[in-house]
């Protein structure tokens, strides 16, 4: 099967080609007082192991990109498999996100996903406007990881990972 030509890119083209790169799923939360906001993403990446930082992209004009600018700090609560209601939960705009959660918090008092496959409390190390978004720098703080299958998003539909069998591939660094 050939690939079409190329042609400039669209908003359209750029979600569906950019759909076809498989990710994990993240919630990303802030908070000040008894306000709490958050949202679900897949633009996370480690950037660097020492200083531990991770990139993330949020939306700007959100709630949560206002609060993660105001307050300086973020948490990142990487999802299991099984916590796909959740993903859709904080991936719809508006209403309560929060209500009726048993979040956890970490030495920042930030709200985190119960039971998620990692928990990161992170400073803002700097931010960068990049067309609609806001890109942050997080320095990771405090960071607790669990055992577990990702949740995992490819093409508009969540899964989980399916590995073929082989012995784990190190990073090379």
């Amino acid at each position: 099967m050939s690939l079409p030509a190329f042609q400039a890119a669209n908003a359209v083209d750029m979600r569906t080609s950019m759909g076809r790169f498989t990710t994990g799923v993240a919630i990303v939360t802030s908070g000040a007082g008894d306000q709490a906001c958050g949202m679900t993403i897949s633009s996370l990446t480690s950037i660097c192991l020492d200083p531990a930082i991770l990139l993330i992209s949020l939306t700007e004009g959100s709630r949560t990109t206002d609060m993660v600018t105001g307050t300086g700090r973020f948490a990142v609560s990487i999802l299991g498999a099984r916590q796909e209601a959740i993903a859709r939960r904080f991936a719809t705009r508006g209403g309560a996100r929060f209500e009726g959660m048993n979040c956890e918090h970490g030495e920042f008092g930030l709200p985190m996903i119960k039971d998620a496959l990692v928990q990161a409390e992170c400073d803002v190390h700097s931010a960068h406007d990049a067309g609609d978004h806001r890109v942050f720098y997080g320095l990771v703080r405090n960071l607790r990881c669990r055992e577990g299958a990702g949740l995992a998003f490819y093409s508009g539909r969540f899964g989980d990972f399916h590995d073929f069998g082989h012995e784990e591939m190190p990073w090379m660094f």
